[in-house]
């Protein structure tokens, strides 16, 4: 195997970061290939945490290289905030360990000015970061890309049309003060100096290693529920989260994806507005919150917190092609006495075990549940499935046979190393 996908099968915030982290190891390229610096992947390591928002988790391996495809929304003054700060703490020493697509959007200051503005009118929950305008700016045709940065009057040309537009948007219909040419244009060449280096065409770079017969890792943003397509719409993110969306946020073919792995926490989290049928809304919330530091990677918004949710894991497993799944956070529910987990939806007298398009059918579902026993124990000191205690290996075993999926990684604890059987991904 050479090329696997790794998605998150919730809305996001399962652990992904520390699941790419963990198997960086065995890869050769980590390519980033949708969303934005609205995403947070948390790793810690030796008791020291990083929080990365667009390089890809695989910084941290002073071998490999970290690619951010043309999927992904930049915004460069959080990249080159991203790299300062990385390299104060000792690490991304090379700077032929980056590369950003010359086909990447770029998030100008008017997109977050909007995303800001709208949000307040909306209330979809976005992070204000101005993810969704630069999208729409994409999809309209009058997106400014990197390779448009990196020629000059390529950009001013550009840069001029779209500030028409923009601040005639802002101040007649949203009420916000313009922008002036100068102060963005001024602003974005000299990021251009900066991010200038990094700069490639990277879907050559990945086709020409995946035929030398290197092991490429796909890291996804987000989660699948989240996806604009298959997601909890509108409440989502502005980009396609799912797996399929690795081809065309990286310049690669289908035929070129081996496997896809899916990661879920050990129960369930969303950030923002939108249905949530495990939702807890009591103290048992607020324990699952308190003892996950359940706080936005991103926003440090307060996370929702629930009991895990067999249907919409069910969901991601069918549209992203999921085959293997890693478990995260499972030391979170050391201390409960009883555990549940959602097997279906009840509306209308009806119980269903998929996650239904309609808004409305979903925000009304009652959560049909499997109650189980609790652990009462410390399992960060776990390495082996068998290490588990008799009621946290069935709560693990019990979730795989609702979900259908094996279940290969079972992460214990925040540290790399706390983290039972993991294995090379590009080998099986």
């Amino acid at each position: 195997m050479a090329s696997v996908v790794i998605v998150g099968a919730q809305w996001g915030d399962e652990g992904k970061g520390k699941i790419v982290d963990l198997l960086t190891q065995y890869a050769d390229i980590v390519v980033r290939f949708q969303g934005g610096n609205n995403a947070g992947h948390t790793i810690v390591l030796k008791d020291e945490k990083f929080v990365l928002h667009l390089i890809p988790s695989g910084i941290l391996y002073a071998d490999k290289t970290c690619i951010i495809g043309n999927g992904v929304v930049l915004d460069p003054a959080a990249l080159i905030e991203e790299i300062l700060e990385i390299r104060r703490r000792g690490y991304f020493k090379d700077d032929s360990q980056l590369m950003i697509s010359e086909e990447t959007h770029l998030i100008l200051p008017y997109h977050r000015k909007i995303d800001v503005a709208r949000e307040r009118i909306f209330k979809i929950g976005t992070t204000g970061r101005g993810i969704g305008p630069a999208y729409e700016d994409k999809v309209a045709r009058c997106g400014i890309r990197v390779v448009d940065l990196m020629d000059e009057r390529v950009f001013r040309e550009k840069l001029e049309q779209n500030l028409v537009q923009k601040n005639i948007y802002l101040v007649e219909v949203l009420r916000e003060k313009g922008f002036e040419f100068s102060e963005i244009f001024d602003q974005y060449l000299r990021f251009k100096e900066q991010i200038g280096k990094y700069v490639r065409d990277t879907s050559l770079v990945l086709n020409e290693e995946i035929r030398k017969g290197k092991h490429i890792l796909f890291e996804g943003a987000q989660g699948t529920l989240l996806d604009v397509d298959h997601g909890t719409y509108p409440y989502v993110t502005a980009s396609n989260t799912v797996a399929g969306n690795a081809c065309a946020g990286s310049g690669i073919g289908p035929t070129l994806i081996d496997s896809v792995i899916g990661v879920a926490k050990a129960y369930t989290t969303r950030v923002g507005e939108g249905p949530f049928p495990t939702e807890l809304k009591d103290e048992l919330g607020d324990k699952i919150r308190r003892r996950g530091g359940e706080y936005g990677a991103t926003t440090g918004r307060p996370r929702r917190c629930g009991w895990f949710d067999a249907v919409i894991v069910n969901h991601s497993i069918r549209v992203n092609g999921i085959g293997r799944m890693a478990i995260t956070k499972l030391d979170v529910l050391n201390d409960f006495d009883r555990i549940k987990i959602c097997v279906g939806y009840r509306w209308n007298g009806k119980v269903y075990s998929h996650v239904p398009s309609n808004l409305e059918m979903l925000k009304e579902s009652e959560p049909v549940y499997e109650e189980m026993e609790g652990w009462r124990s410390d399992i960060r000191g776990a390495r082996t499935f068998s290490d588990l205690p008799r009621n946290a290996q069935r709560y693990i075993r019990r979730i795989e046979e609702l979900i259908d999926a094996k279940i290969e990684m079972v992460s214990v604890g925040s540290e790399r190393t706390e983290t039972i059987e993991v294995k090379n991904p590009f080998l099986s």
